[in-house]
């Protein structure tokens, strides 16, 4: 949890009030045997900041869901089937030059599903990749435009693709107080294999003392059915850390 807060008073150099706050919680959960092991990952996120006479406008926002059950046969490539789920909590929205804003999107509008079955391999214990055929559904209700397929008559709101999934998360602990998570997905319809869908979500955590923190988060989408540029998110927060088990 970090919060951020500035207030002027006659203030002759100038400046904005500014109220800035971000929670994030993330989890994992893991079940293992002799032949099975069951892992599962939980990311949320919602922040939100306040500029002088404007409103508050959301800054960060995510729900990410994994489940991953995998096979093991005594050696590091085992078989696996996995599901993901990706949406946000509340409205977002888009901002132009005089500040008006527009909704662009909700919860679970859109929302990102994807099953898969595959290899995995794991080297190292920081570190695992599979890759397996997959099907990825795009659900929307109302913002159809990551759904909807324009060389067609009708407006698709439901939009589903089989391809190919290829999934990289490394967990480093470059030090007794440092770690590293990074994690790298890279999904290929079939049908459209030129637009191949990449997302990157990596995050460096320094434990300054048992309850202070300072996390780095870069996230990259590179989506060509939603804007030919690649999407960018960086955030830098300083502030609680606490571990609930």
């Amino acid at each position: 949890m970090t919060f951020t807060q500035v207030s002027y008073t006659d203030w002759a150099q100038g400046g904005q009030n500014a109220l800035a706050y971000t929670v994030t919680l993330n989890g994992k959960t893991d079940r293992s045997d002799g032949m099975t092991d069951w892992s599962n990952t939980y990311k949320f996120a919602f922040g939100q900041t306040r500029l002088g006479d404007q409103g508050l406008r959301k800054t960060d926002d995510k729900i990410d869901l994994q489940t991953v059950f995998t096979y093991k046969l005594g050696t590091h490539v085992n078989p696996y089937v996995s599901a993901t789920v990706k949406t946000q909590f509340a409205e977002g929205l888009k901002h132009d030059k005089e500040g008006r804003g527009t909704i662009v999107s909700k919860f679970f509008d859109p929302a990102y599903l994807t099953q898969a079955a595959g290899i995995g391999y794991q080297p190292i214990p920081e570190l695992k990749t599979r890759l397996g055929a997959a099907i990825r559904e795009i659900v929307t209700s109302a913002y159809t435009v990551y759904s909807d397929d324009p060389a067609t008559a009708a407006i698709e709101k439901t939009k589903v693709d089989g391809g190919f999934e290829w999934v990289t998360e490394l967990a480093w602990k470059l030090e007794e107080n440092i770690l590293f998570s990074s994690k790298l997905e890279v999904f290929s319809p079939v049908r459209h294999i030129e637009n191949v869908v990449i997302q990157g979500d990596n995050t460096l955590a320094v434990k300054v003392s048992k309850y202070i923190v300072i996390n780095l988060n870069v996230q990259f989408i590179n989506d060509k059915v939603v804007t030919p540029r690649t999407q960018v998110k960086e955030t830098l927060a300083f502030g609680l850390s606490y571990a609930l088990l």
